[in-house]
This record gives C-alpha cells, structure tokens and sequence, in this order.
C-alpha cells in the first residue's frame, strides 16, 4: 500500500512506465534469437545441435537468475535488480553480436538468460510494491508489454535481414532499447511504500509456508502453464504444416496470430480479474483454453484456427498466478517470486522437450496432443485451488 504523504502519484506513474518498458525490453530481447538463429547457423556452419545448446544457456541462465535475484531484490531492493538485468543484458547482447565460437556464444547467450531472468523477477515486483490494491491489472498490462515485444522482434528483425543486414547488426542496433531502460531506472526515483522492505530472511517461516498446499498447487499450475505455453510457441508451425497440410506463409501467421490473443487477452482480462476474482479467472480461462486448443488439434482442418485462438485464454492465466501468490506471501516477496518463476522457467524447458520426445515415439498428432494434458492437470490443481479458497475459515 503506498504511504500518500510521502509518495506523489507522478512517482508511481514514472515507476509503473519504467516496468513496463522493462518488460518490453524483455520480450524483445527473448524474441530475437527465433528469427536471426538460421542465418546464424548458416554463417558460422553450425548445426541443429550447437544452436539447440546455445539456446539451452539461456534458459540455464535465466533459471539461474530467478533463483538468485529474488532473494537479492529482499535485501538490495528492486529498482536494483533491473539495473542489474540492464547490465546483464548489455554484456551479453554485445558479446553474442560479435561472437563467433561455440563456447563465446554459449556464455554470452547465458549472460542474456541471467538478464532475462532479473528483468522478470524486477519488475514483476516493483509492480506488486506499488500498485498491491490493484495489482492483478497491472500485472497483466505488464504481461501485455512483453507480448508487444515479442511481437515487434521478429518483424524488426526480419525487416533487417531484407534490408541486407547481418544478425550481428540486428543485435548491436537493439542494444538502443537496452540503454534506454538502463538510463530510464538509473535517473527514475523508486517511490516509498507505507510498508518498510523486510531484508532479513526468516528461513524457517518461508520455509513453512512454501511447502504449504497452495503455493506447491500455483508452483506446478505454473510449470504447466508454462509448459502448454512454450509447447504450442514452439511446435505449433510443425504441427499445422505436418498435420493439417498448411503451407509456410499460413502456419507462420498461426503462431503470430497466437502470440497476438495472448498480447490482446492480457489487455482485455486486466480490466476483468479483480471482478471476477483470481482463481475464478485463471480457472474458468484455464477450461476454455482446453476447449480451443481440442478443437485445433482434433478437429478437421477448417477448425485450426481455434489453437492460435486458445491464446485468448491462456493470456490472464500467468500474471493472475503472479498476483494470487504475492498475496499469500506478504513477507519475503522477492524469493517466493523469484521461485515462482524458477518453476515457470522449468516448464519452459521441459514441456517443448516432452511435446518433441512424444512425437518421436508416436507421432506429431499425439505429440503435440500432450499439450492438452498439461492443461489439464492444471485445472486440476485449480479446481483444488479454487475449492480450498471458498471453503469457510
């Protein structure tokens, strides 16, 4: 809750365009890599293999970062901790742009993922701090921020290698938005709350209400999410040219088309979940989710559209978690979101690797199918959730 009389509301305002920026930077910075890695791999000769590792350290980095930067954020505070993932972000961006070895671009590709990891933890919170009446707005206007960014960086890129330039170049120019945060937090002054940061950290107590229930139910609701997420981000394009028969132009306009539902989603369901209510929102968003993505897949051809439109409801489903969790947890914020995001991270990692395991085994069609599985194991553990938070005191 922010103290008025020792916080102007244009301090807020600053901070809260800062957050989103960073989240901005994040989607961008994440989503170049998607489009400049076959022109990487074919410049320096490298294989599927090498660009598969490479990218591998990202996300090592980035679960590396989450567990590390939230306990930080509860002792050095959280305007830090996005100075920290600006810094990260410039040492890694720059070396991967002039790279040209395996292992150079392996540690740069590592240092992006631990930048990466901080911008989510940082803002995150910074965002929870100062707008906790209303948070699970902000928190999906936030999450709409790193859809736009996610949708500008392969256009930007693609539109540079039109124009003849090289990926290293793509990388150099957009180091500009990484700057531009850098000096946005360094010069923006981070508002007081009326509740004064907690930098001891009480193991016993955490550890106790970590092992509670419902913050092991939202852990793995997450992870799944996250898992159904990134499945469907990445194999999506495989599927709908291997299965139903599209062509290039047409798979690659689903995948936008989905990341464009969920960017739309977010925007739309920022108005509507502190109506509706967390569980309730995640829940209900979460059956309807299972509902588009059957149809897409099992359905005929025709009704493909309703996977890269499932993405409407998969939209509220992560930042509404976020916001659920961070008010089971008042003390000790950082680290509970720092571990919330560690699970996601782990999702991330582990459910395209599952969808691309099955399908070896048995087939693209029932592949891509465990995607629906995800999904619905995490109603399960909504339903539970949901249950637990109507039963009386």
């Amino acid at each position: 809750m922010i103290d008025i009389k020792e916080n102007s509301t244009k301090l807020i305002r600053i901070m809260t365009i800062g957050s989103f920026l960073a989240f901005f930077l994040f989607g961008f910075s994440d989503n170049l890599k998607g489009a400049t890695l076959p022109v990487l791999l074919d410049d320096l000769s490298f294989n599927y293999a090498y660009g598969g590792t490479i990218l591998l350290l990202s996300y090592i980095g980035f679960l590396i970062a989450t567990l590390i930067t939230g306990p930080l954020s509860d002792i050095v505070g959280k305007k830090s901790i996005i100075l920290l993932a600006s810094v990260f972000l410039l040492v890694g961006i720059f070396g991967y742009s002039i790279a040209s070895t395996f292992l150079t671009l392996s540690l740069a590709m590592f240092v992006i993922g631990l930048g990466l990891g901080a911008l989510e933890v940082g803002a995150n919170l910074i965002i929870i701090d100062i707008h906790c009446e209303d948070k699970a707005r902000y928190l999906n206007l936030l999450a709409f921020f790193h859809g736009a960014g996610s949708m500008v960086a392969p256009l930007y890129a693609g539109q540079m290698l039109l124009m003849g330039f090289s990926w290293r170049s793509i990388y150099q120019f957009g180091l500009g938005v990484v700057l531009i945060v850098l000096i946005y937090f360094l010069l923006a002054k981070y508002p007081r709350t009326s509740t004064l940061q907690n930098n001891k950290l009480n193991f016993r107590k955490l550890g106790k209400s970590l092992f509670s229930v419902q913050t092991v139910l939202i852990f793995l609701g997450i992870a799944l999410y996250v898992s159904a997420e990134i499945g469907v981000g990445v194999w999506l394009v495989e599927f709908l040219q291997t299965i139903k028969l599209q062509s290039v132009r047409q798979s690659t306009f689903y995948l936008a088309l989905f990341f464009g539902a969920i960017t739309a989603g977010r925007l739309v369901g920022s108005f509507l979940v502190n109506r509706i209510g967390y569980m309730k929102s995640v829940f209900y968003a979460g059956i309807a989710a299972v509902i588009f993505s059957s149809i897409g897949i099992f359905a005929s051809a025709d009704l493909a559209i309703f996977l890269p439109l499932a993405g409407l409801f998969f939209s509220i489903i992560f930042p509404t978690l976020t916001a659920s969790i961070s008010d089971i947890h008042q003390e000790n914020q950082g680290t509970v979101l720092g571990l919330l995001f560690t699970f996601a991270g782990l999702g991330g990692m582990l459910g395209p690797w599952t969808v691309g395991l099955i399908s070896d085994w048995v087939g693209m069609q029932r592949g891509f199918g465990i995607i629906l599985a995800f999904l619905i194991l995490m109603n399960i553990f909504f339903f539970i959730l949901l249950k637990k938070e109507n039963q009386p005191a």
